[in-house]
Order: C-alpha cells, then sequence, then structure tokens
C-alpha cells in the first residue's frame, strides 16, 4: 500500500491597501477566522496590532518567514510580512508620506507570485487621490499590477455569484472613452476574457454577451457608429478564432435575466456603464478580478470607507468573498 500524501499548503497574499481607510479593519476581521490556506499579510505589523486594539478583536502576529512550512491559517493568529509605513496611522486621516511604503508592500506581494512564493495574491482598497497627491502616478490596482507583470492588455472583471462583467476601459474621464476604444482592444479584450473564463473559472466554452458603446448600440448608426465601424468588427473577428459571443447589445436590455441566462459574462465599453448592474446585484460580496496577468489577483469591489475606518462598521464580505474565489482561481491555475 501506498502512504497517502497530503496536499501541499497554498499561501495567499494579503495587502490591505490605505492604512487609514478599512482595509486593515478587515485584514483584522479575517484574522479572527479559521483559513483553509496560509495567508500572509503584507503590511506595517504595529499598524495591524494598533488597529486591532481600536476593534477590540484578539491579535496574536508573527512574522512571516519563507523558508519555513506553510499552514493554514488559525483564528485569531495573523502571519506578517513586514513593510513598515513612515508615519503614523489614524484612521480617517490619509497620509501622502505613507504612499510609497505602500505601493513597495504591493511590490513584494506581486513579486512574491510572480515567484510561485505565493499562490494568489488579495488586495484591500487603495486611495487613488493621496497616491497621486505624492507625486506618484496611479490610476488603480489593475493598471498597476499590469505594469508590474509586464502585461500589455489587463482586464478588469467583477464577479458576483454568477453575474460577471468584464471592462474594455477602465478609469477614464467619460469624454476620453470613445477614442480608447478601438477594434484590437475590444479583440484584445474578448481574447483575455475567454481565456480567464477558461483557465482561471474552468468554463470549456464561454459565451459572451458583447455591449455597444452607444445607447440603442448605435440604433444602425443613428446614434453612433461606433458599433459598426468598431466593435462589430472586432466581434466577427473573434467569432472567425472560434469564440462564441453576441452582440453589439444594448446596454438597457443585456442584463435581463433571460438575457444573462445564455451568458457567462459580459463585456462592457466603459466602468460605469456595466459595473452598476454589478454592483446593485452584489454589493458587498462581489470581487474584483484581474484577468491577463501571469498571476491571480482578486480584490474587494469598494473602496476605502474612510469614514468608517476603526468603528468596527466595516463589512468584511467582500474581502472574504475575494479570498475564497482566489483560492478557487489559484487551484485552477494552468
Amino acid at each position: 500500500m501506498h502512504e497517502a500524501t497530503e496536499a501541499p499548503v497554498p499561501r495567499i497574499a494579503l495587502t490591505p491597501g490605505e492604512p487609514a481607510g478599512i482595509g486593515p479593519d478587515l485584514a483584522v476581521m479575517l484574522a479572527q477566522r479559521d483559513w483553509p490556506f496560509e495567508l500572509v499579510v503584507v503590511a506595517d505589523p504595529a499598524m495591524l496590532a494598533a488597529r486591532a486594539r481600536e476593534l477590540q478583536l484578539p491579535l496574536n502576529i508573527s512574522s512571516y518567514r519563507r523558508e519555513s512550512p506553510p499552514r493554514p491559517a488559525s483564528a485569531g493568529r495573523m502571519l506578517v510580512c513586514e513593510r513598515p509605513l513612515l508615519t503614523t496611522v489614524r484612521p480617517g486621516q490619509l497620509e501622502a508620506a505613507n504612499a510609497a511604503p505602500l505601493l513597495a508592500a504591493l511590490d513584494r506581494a506581486c513579486d512574491g507570485c510572480l515567484a510561485g512564493e505565493f499562490a494568489a495574491l488579495v488586495t484591500g482598497p487603495m486611495h487613488k487621490g493621496v497616491i497621486n497627491d505624492a507625486g506618484i502616478e496611479f490610476t488603480g490596482h489593475t493598471e498597476y499590477l499590469a505594469r508590474r507583470c509586464g502585461c500589455d492588455l489587463p482586464l478588469m472583471l467583477l464577479v458576483a455569484g454568477e453575474l460577471r462583467v468584464a471592462l474594455v476601459t477602465t478609469h477614464l474621464p467619460l469624454r476620453a472613452v470613445p477614442d480608447a476604444i478601438n477594434r484590437d482592444r475590444v479583440l484584445g479584450s474578448l481574447r483575455v476574457l475567454a481565456d480567464g473564463l477558461r483557465q482561471r473559472f474552468g468554463i470549456a466554452e464561454p459565451r459572451i454577451q458583447v455591449l455597444g458603446l452607444n445607447p440603442h448600440a448605435g440604433e444602425s448608426g443613428h446614434l453612433g457608429r461606433e458599433e459598426l465601424d468598431t466593435i462589430a468588427p472586432a466581434i466577427d473577428a473573434a467569432r472567425a478564432e472560434g469564440m462564441q459571443l453576441v452582440g453589439p447589445l444594448s446596454a438597457d436590455t443585456a442584463f435581463t435575466p433571460a438575457a444573462l441566462a445564455q451568458a457567462d459574462a459580459v463585456l462592457a465599453m466603459y466602468h460605469d456603464q456595466g459595473l452598476p448592474v454589478l454592483k446593485h446585484v452584489g454589493f458587498g460580496r462581489a470581487v474584483n478580478v484581474t484577468l491577463g496577468l501571469p498571476i491571480v489577483r482578486c480584490s474587494v469591489d469598494h473602496g476605502t470607507a474612510l469614514a468608517l475606518a476603526g468603528s468596527g462598521k466595516a463589512d468584511a464580505g467582500s474581502l472574504v468573498a475575494a479570498l475564497e474565489l482566489a483560492a478557487r482561481m489559484a487551484g485552477t491555475r494552468p
């Protein structure tokens, strides 16, 4: 007889994000329960300990050692990869001096994923404004991690249960969106989305609905020609590669239950076209996934909520969902 061998315990890295927001609160809350993987929080341990005291939650912090064998996380304990901040953190009070250390923590976690040290990266919310105030250009996790990983076309995908909505463009002013949408970008987004659904979600033959840009998907050119000149040609090219696609569709009817029942994902043209519907359905339990990276990355679907930091009123539901989805996605990596 052969002795049974235990499956290796994966390591998942967590960056809490903006220290003045609810990210540290959520990290402390997560440490109050057991997890079937090793959870490594990449952050300032003193800041986390202070937040635990403010929340009146028990927390035993240990220093992370890469050479130590990974073990499932146990309630009341937190494993921390130390990345000190430069100034004291007060809940709700942004400090531009901490922007560079925050990005250094994100770099450490990302590089650990690239090296195979971590199976996945889960990120808490960052405050874009304070990072830019520090003189560092930052439009969001998606774009930052793409540059770090050398990825040309990252794709933001929001997941709430069986509803999945991806975005061709992300954090752009609305007036800049039409110029950013071209045939190659739409086609590339479809390729990344289809590949991500296959590799990360185990959907062998993904069915994708593609939205138009204009009201009524352009009304045959009377309300805009982007559908005729850009989006439809990209769809035709993707179909020629074997993808199962429907569109361009009018966004005001694409999210009906009957339409969604025929799709594994929806590709929206811009941020506020697709995400309000998804957040209406699943806010507080939705997960932000970055496809197109060589690593698994999941995040919360909300912001820093500075007014709630340290109050004990933050809801950890989205971060719990992000951790659970990251663990599942890491298990389906090619």
